[in-house]
């Protein structure tokens, strides 16, 4: 394979996941760990892609840039599933949980439809129609109003005012990005404020986050790193994150990805 084949196929792993790791293309590409590097290095030079420990993420969106629903959700599905199956394990019958927009929770909502006697608050109408479509008489569903973003989160001060007073024990909350300067954070100033009230309402903060939201940081922060009692990532996560994570928040967990799993097409 020539060196532009090779960088185009680079390129389109890139575009289609996200990001890449060196030892994956090393292994699917049949070349040197150094061949890897320096078609990164190219591509990066190009401003095609960002380099990253261990691998490389597709040119980094500004800080303000909010993709839709539909992109995200074809990004990292499989490590998404393993975290949102990880996830469902805190969920107990009985009790009243929130789930704030993003395609991580929704996979999450798919996998406790069938759990008894929950209440669940949360500003997504793609996570609240996930339970209309398996409707239970012993759950309670309650969707915030608000400006509609390009994530289908509902956001702004009609959100916030809903939320408020509200109490729930567990909040899982999707995020566009973590950081140790910046915490978890959002492209979208409304719907930070909206997830803010989220945390204030919880009695635990769970964040369902795939190994691609490291280093990318939103134009403002939800919450600090520390107010996780519970950060659910996969094994792409780079060691120097899961030291970071592991010191900061209460408590990191790893998820292992099922690849013939495909939740998120439900």
């Amino acid at each position: 394979m020539l060196a532009q084949q090779r960088q185009q196929a680079i390129l389109e792993r890139v575009r289609n996941h996200g990001g890449v790791r060196v030892a994956d293309l090393v292994r699917d590409l049949g070349v040197s760990d150094m061949t890897i590097r320096r078609d990164l290095e190219v591509l990066a030079e190009r401003g095609l892609l960002e380099k990253v420990h261990g691998g490389a993420t597709a040119a980094g969106p500004g800080s303000t840039e909010e993709p839709g629903f539909a992109a995200k959700s074809v990004r990292q599905q499989a490590e998404k599933e393993a975290i949102a199956r990880q996830a469902a394990t805190l969920v107990r019958p009985g009790t009243a949980i929130a789930l704030s927009a993003g395609t991580t929770t929704w996979t999450l909502a798919h996998l406790i439809a069938d759990v008894p006697e929950l209440t669940v608050i949360t500003n997504s109408i793609r996570i609240a129609d996930v339970f209309h479509r398996s409707p239970r008489p012993d759950r309670t569903v309650v969707l915030t109003g608000g400006v509609r973003t390009p994530s289908d989160a509902l956001v702004g001060p009609v959100a916030v005012a809903a939320i408020r007073g509200l109490h729930v024990d567990t909040l899982f909350l999707g995020v566009h990005g973590m950081s140790v300067r910046a915490g978890f954070t959002t492209p979208n100033l409304l719907e930070a404020e909206t997830n803010r009230e989220l945390v204030a309402s919880a009695h635990r903060l769970v964040v369902p986050a795939d190994h691609s939201k490291w280093g990318t940081v939103g134009i403002s922060t939800i919450a600090g790193l520390e107010e996780a009692h519970v950060v659910i990532s996969d094994s792409g996560l780079p060691e120097e994150a899961r030291d970071e994570l592991s010191s900061r928040a209460g408590e990191l967990i790893i998820a292992e990805s099922a690849p013939e799993s495909r939740v998120a097409e439900q």
